[in-house]
């Protein structure tokens, strides 16, 4: 078969945030001095970086740079490694670490900007620090009179599905700052004016949409170079599997890392395949495939020692919940093998005291009811109305029809 006779997927490139931006300058950032937060994965089509593209369209304005977790080159492996100020060897410019001595700007760090540009890859799950990173900086901009303008991008698992409980206000923490489910359905824009909005920090935001986008989309839709904004988001699959796989953050399973599928693997060497295979119902699992096989990571948890366990297998994105399959995985492990099962221990993500699996999922009780061996489905229909009332609430900040 020539190439021009494969089947080819309907594909539509997207214009992000930064390419509308120099396309059409806002009069508001005549004369401004900028602020860029930002990391290697902020870059138009082209794959030209944000930076270099402000410095270009707005010659003597650009200030400062400012990056989240994982370091301005997405460097950093894992949680709590932090990055330290630097300064841009590309254009001189000081660096500022938001994941490093403070996690939310100090006020000096604004001091020589006006606008804050915010352009980051968001993946639309909840405990990916990146929205709260920009949560922070609403803070400290309403403290002081600034603004911040979000570059918007696409939510890589599309904006039509919502999945998972809401995270319960005693459980807030860097990887969830607000009440919102797991998989939310928003783009780093709308995730923002909400957060602004219900939060009540009120700062002067504004966020320049993206061109194309549209709410079906998954990233592999978009037409658009996928450029990984953390070492172990290599791929958009990675991100359709993360809102669930993340869970085993918390636990002695490997999800992958250290390995070239992170979070598309999951695995620990006391597991037996057919016993897991055998516990979970198939029809409860829509739109993936579960293989059995083994691994041995490279790094973190179980290095050099071989994982039996499975690679996920997305077959349908439309129809994949990927927070209802790890929460199968996660209880068949529990209760399979209450002897080597073991949960994570605190610190994570700078709470030093609870359970890094409660943060995780946002509420103890489902932990509690998972251990106890409650049916997932029954676990679902149960937080049904409070994501209805998520779903309603979104809608009141959608960009994007």
């Amino acid at each position: 078969m020539l190439p021009e006779e494969l089947p080819q997927r309907n594909k539509h490139m997207i214009s992000p945030g930064i390419e509308q931006l120099v396309t059409s300058p806002p009069s508001f950032l005549e004369g401004k001095r900028l602020g860029l937060l930002c990391n290697q994965a902020s870059t138009d089509h082209h794959f030209t970086h944000s930076r270099d593209i402000l410095l270009t369209a707005f010659p003597g304005q650009l200030s400062c740079l400012f990056s989240p977790q994982h370091g301005f080159f997405s460097e950093k492996q894992d949680n709590m490694i932090e990055s330290a100020h630097a300064v841009d060897p590309v254009c001189g410019l000081p660096v500022y670490s938001l994941y490093g001595d403070t996690r939310q700007p100090l006020p000096a760090m604004f001091a020589d900007l006006d606008i804050l540009l915010v352009d980051l890859q968001d993946v639309g799950t909840r405990v990916y620090t990146f929205i709260w990173t920009v949560v922070h900086c609403l803070q400290t901009a309403a403290e002081i009179g600034k603004k911040i303008v979000v570059l918007d991008r696409p939510n890589p698992v599309g904006g039509e599905i919502v999945e998972g409980n809401l995270l319960k206000k005693a459980f807030r923490s860097f990887v969830g700052l607000y009440e919102i489910p797991m998989r939310h359905g928003l783009t780093m824009g709308e995730l923002a004016l909400l957060c602004n909005r219900e939060m009540g920090i009120d700062a002067d935001l504004e966020v320049i949409p993206m061109a194309g986008w549209q709410r079906r989309m998954f990233f592999a839709d978009t037409g658009f170079p996928w450029v990984f904004p953390s070492p172990n988001m290599p791929t958009p699959l990675t991100a359709l599997v993360y809102p669930g796989q993340v869970i085993w953050e918390g636990t002695n399973i490997s999800e992958g890392r250290g390995t070239t599928l992170p979070f598309e693997l999951v695995g620990a060497p006391f597991i037996d395949h057919q016993e897991v295979l055998d516990l979970l119902d198939k029809a409860e699992l829509p739109g993936c495939v579960l293989r059995p096989l083994c691994f041995e990571p490279t790094s973190g948890k179980w290095a050099g020692h071989v994982c039996k366990g499975f690679h996920v297998h997305v077959t349908e994105p439309e129809a994949f919940l990927s927070y209802r399959l790890s929460l199968l995985l996660y209880q068949s492990l529990f209760l399979l093998y209450p002897d080597r099962f073991a949960y994570k221990q605190p610190p994570y993500e700078y709470e030093y005291e609870r359970l890094p699996m409660d943060m995780i999922l946002g509420d103890q009780e489902l932990r509690i009811s998972l251990e106890d061996g409650r049916n997932i489905l029954e676990l679902e229909a149960s937080w049904k109305d409070e994501l209805a009332g998520f779903d309603k609430l979104r809608r009141s900040v959608f960009l994007y029809q």
